[in-house]
């Protein structure tokens, strides 16, 4: 299966950038329109991107201020049981993010656009953090 892994650092503390991967609040500010979750093992996250896009994952794993993953259970097809996977490391304000999306069912078109997209939005992630930038929801793929 293919996975699509992105590393960058983030001039931030790890406990901010928790905050921005693993909260409602933080996910609305780069990734979703709107979310609703709480970061605890099992809870399960509303990830709204529109009304053809109202998905579902569940929270697979989560250390406080160092690791948060979900696992996709209501998506698109191809999303369905993947997982999304913040690893954070580092020291001194600056974080190491690892990211992953794993256990595609296969490389086609669909994983090639998303591929694309997770760098448009861990972008804006890293803007977020760094200069405070909130692009409109609208405008996020187009930045």
């Amino acid at each position: 299966m293919p996975d699509i892994v992105h590393d960058f650092s983030i001039n931030a503390p790890r406990s901010l950038v928790f905050v921005a991967v693993a909260t409602p609040q933080g996910l609305d500010s780069w990734w979703t329109l709107r979310s609703n979750g709480a970061p605890v093992l099992g809870a399960e996250y509303e990830l709204w991107f529109g009304p053809s896009y109202d998905w579902r994952a569940r929270v697979t794993g989560v250390v406080p201020d160092s690791q948060f993953e979900l696992q996709i259970s209501q998506a698109s097809a191809d999303w369905l049981g993947t997982r999304i996977a913040f690893r954070l490391e580092g020291a001194s304000g600056i974080t190491k993010v690892r990211f992953a999306h794993s256990g595609w069912p296969r490389p086609n078109d669909h994983y090639r656009a998303s591929s694309f997209c997770w760098a448009m939005y861990l972008r804006l992630l890293k803007r977020n953090l760094e200069c405070g930038e909130i692009v409109p929801y609208d405008k996020r793929l187009d930045s």
